[in-house]
């Protein structure tokens, strides 16, 4: 299928009210440069693109893990939102297909550079947002990067973080994981159980919820980010 800024609309779920906005962020400086009238390229909506992108990806990754702590969250969207990352969704959307490049940059296969790519997707992104709003970019996000991220929250912490860092420290230490009830805190109906876990004497982290088992899975997800569960 050749490609075409509607087919595009179809992918994102989105359709322009200002379509130039979209045509302006497939638009590269190269391309700018040699037209003999002013053509916007798409750096400005890049850097907004960027920033926009970042927050959407932390809301969501904050939404759906409650369990992974901050600092595996952090890796999560360095992941996904690296040029790497963003130019694979890129090369999904054919984005590549629809950029306007010079004929220089054309000639050096800039259609398929994981850096004009993952430009061209945060400049998409920064257009969307000046086009309607970030909540409508969050659903664009969700629906182009849900898939990377579980792909990136599997390889990390598995699908269960007890089994997961049960496995990692057999593999790494050849010992297993201990748990132990800290304290129970609140009303019978609303209880909050503190656990933590250990292994080899080194407390590895600390979890609460409202069950012990949800504790638990807290637990053994900060702990799959403790320098002692990290590969030599």
């Amino acid at each position: 299928m050749s490609f075409s800024l509607e087919n595009l609309e179809t992918t994102l779920g989105y359709k322009f009210k200002k379509p130039d906005l979209l045509i302006q962020s497939l638009t590269h400086k190269s391309f700018s440069n040699e037209q003999a009238e002013d053509v916007q390229h798409n750096e400005r909506l890049e850097f907004l693109g960027d920033a926009v992108l970042e927050l959407a990806v932390s809301e969501w990754v904050f939404r759906q893990y409650p369990d992974i702590p901050e600092g595996g969250l952090t890796r999560i969207r360095a992941e996904v939102v690296s040029e790497k990352g963003l130019a694979a969704i890129a090369r999904s959307l054919d984005l590549g297909a629809g950029l306007r490049l010079g004929r220089g940059e054309h000639k050096s296969g800039g259609q398929d550079k994981p850096s004009l790519l993952s430009d061209a997707l945060e400049a998409v992104l920064g257009a969307i947002y000046c086009d309607a709003d970030f909540a409508t970019v969050c659903r664009v996000v969700e629906t182009l990067f849900a898939e990377a991220i579980a792909v990136s929250a599997r390889s990390r912490y598995g699908t269960d973080y007890k089994t997961r860092l049960q496995e990692r420290l057999q593999a790494l230490h050849g010992c297993l994981p201990n748990y132990q009830l800290v304290s129970v805190s609140g009303p019978d109906h609303e209880r909050v159980f503190s656990m933590e876990v250990r292994a080899a004497d080194k407390l590895l982290g600390r979890g609460r919820g409202a069950s012990k088992k949800r504790a638990e899975q807290q637990a053994a997800a900060r702990a799959l980010d403790h320098p002692m569960l990290r590969k030599q």
